[in-house]
């Protein structure tokens, strides 16, 4: 499903929910952006990772919201997904972290930066910038520091830069790693040796060319806690949806997403019956259930059944009960004032994304990209 086809409600007021749907308040990713860019210094570029549908939120909206209020650079995962912030009107630098071969033709058509992280990549685009008469085309070099998942080594410098010397093809635009455990204060020897290892691999790259290239390492992170590699320029992803990987930053922060449902009905069930599938939850007392119309088909894990997970209503908790359906879950709302329609919150600033990920033992990230494209996009300013 591409961008266009994402179901949203354009700059809609806040307003009662009548049915499931993922509310994205632009004024909180503003408060998000400004945060993250208060740690940078005046010169420091900032590069918002948009990729996965902004992470689960609506990349279009907001990509161009940040567009608008100031980011440098935008990075993607996928070719696909570069060309449809394309499609939507973005037009700064949008990088794409993980190019494939087959999409280099589109990728160039649509003005996308590649990473060139393996010789057989960076050996196929130069082929096919040369066969398009390309000049100076903007390409980002990857080296791998530690992380061992993406990039070049150290050793392969210099046939790299060999490489690159013996072509008008393309112009390096950025030199880049990834750091393994920012948040982590037990790495924090093993993040400061991925920065040395991280400047040694610039300084070679810069004694071998003629021209300047921007230099970035640092995730959300990585900005937080080592402002030392800030270096040209930042990438921040989940820091501008809200999240600051520690107690203190999440303070900082403000989740720019709330998932919210309604109650489509109310049962009251006698002790020994069950709910859901494979009769998972059985009952030791009289209980009064509601059913949401939300399930695993949105992203709504099975993890999250059988009273790991919860929702909210009226400031209540209310666990999840049974096994997770594709299209619903069902909750113990018993002792909770409420009725058919109410308003159902699974995360947002008070019950966030990260806390209900706890329950079962996964991450914000995780979740929040789960969410499916089927839930409507409110986006609100």
């Amino acid at each position: 499903m591409t961008l266009k086809n994402s179901r949203q409600m354009r700059n809609s007021p806040m307003s009662k929910t009548q049915e499931t749907v993922l509310e994205i308040n632009l004024k909180y990713l503003t408060h998000n952006f400004d945060y993250v860019k208060s740690k940078l210094a005046d010169t420091t570029k900032f590069m918002a990772v948009v990729k996965a549908f902004a992470y689960g939120n609506a990349a279009d909206a907001i990509a161009n919201h940040l567009q608008n209020i100031g980011v440098d650079y935008f990075a993607v995962a996928y070719t696909q997904e570069g060309v449809a912030l394309r499609d939507a009107g973005v037009t700064k630098p949008i990088l794409v972290l993980h190019p494939q071969p087959v999409n280099f033709k589109l990728l160039i058509a649509y003005g996308l930066e590649p990473n060139l992280y393996s010789t057989k990549v960076l050996d196929g685009f130069i082929a096919l910038a040369e066969d398009q008469n390309q000049t100076d085309y903007p390409v980002h070099l990857k080296f791998n520091t530690g992380l061992n998942r993406l990039g070049f080594t150290e050793n392969d410098v210099d046939a790299v830069i060999s490489k690159l010397k013996a072509t008008n093809a393309v112009n390096i635009a950025s030199v880049f790693s990834h750091l393994v455990a920012s948040e982590d204060t037990d790495a924090y020897d093993f993040t400061t040796t991925q920065i040395q290892t991280f400047k040694s691999i610039c300084a070679r790259v810069s004694k071998q060319l003629n021209y300047a290239f921007l230099r970035h390492l640092c995730n959300t992170s990585g900005i937080l806690n080592y402002p030392e590699a800030h270096f040209d320029m930042v990438r921040s992803g989940i820091g501008v949806y809200g999240f600051g990987n520690s107690d203190k930053e999440n303070n900082n922060l403000i989740p720019i997403a709330s998932l919210k449902s309604i109650i489509s009905q109310i049962h009251t069930i006698n002790a020994g019956e069950s709910v859901g599938y494979n009769r998972a939850y059985k009952s030791d007392s009289v209980r009064t259930i509601a059913t949401i119309p939300i399930g695993h088909a949105d992203g709504i894990s099975r993890t999250y059944g059988n009273g790991k997970g919860f929702v909210s209503i009226h400031n209540k908790k209310a666990p999840i009960i049974g096994n997770v359906c594709m299209d619903m879950i069902m909750v113990d709302v018993t002792g909770i004032n409420c009725k058919e329609s109410d308003e159902v919150i699974l995360f947002d600033r008070k019950y966030t994304a990260e806390q209900l990920a706890k329950t079962t033992g996964t991450i914000a990230y995780e979740l929040i990209t789960a969410i499916s494209q089927r839930v409507k996009r409110r986006i609100v300013k």
